[in-house]
């Protein structure tokens, strides 16, 4: 689908409805995770932007940092033409999988996902 901005560019959206929304989805569970981090004691959040903009900010930087990193994202997939806008999402979408799952785990168990076999 192409769309057409207020400034006459036309913007090609990158992946599926469904691919960004699993984009979208799995962005959200990670930026609640990161935020939880500056907030539980046990857990530290080890993205040096993030930490500065959060020392900045406060919690607002933690969420300033999650947009910014959004934003880089679907600015690239803008950018790219197909396939390589699908194969990109497709991997950000997997990253964002295993960073969230890894947070997720890590706040719940206080241990991250990968610790019994990195150990």
């Amino acid at each position: 689908m192409v769309d057409t901005s207020s400034f006459g560019i036309k913007l090609d959206r990158p992946g599926t409805t469904s691919l960004r929304t699993a984009f979208y989805s799995v962005w959200f569970v990670d930026l609640v995770a990161t935020v939880l981090f500056f907030v539980v004691p046990y857990a530290t959040e080890l993205n040096p932007v993030t930490v500065f903009l959060h020392d900045l900010f406060g919690l607002a930087g933690v969420v300033l940092a999650a947009l910014l990193y959004a934003s880089f994202v679907i600015l690239i997939g803008h950018v790219l033409s197909r396939p390589f806008d699908i194969a990109f999402l497709v991997s950000v979408v997997v990253l964002y999988a295993v960073f969230a799952s890894n947070n997720v785990v890590l706040l719940v168990s206080r241990e991250p996902l990968l610790a019994p076999i990195i150990s």
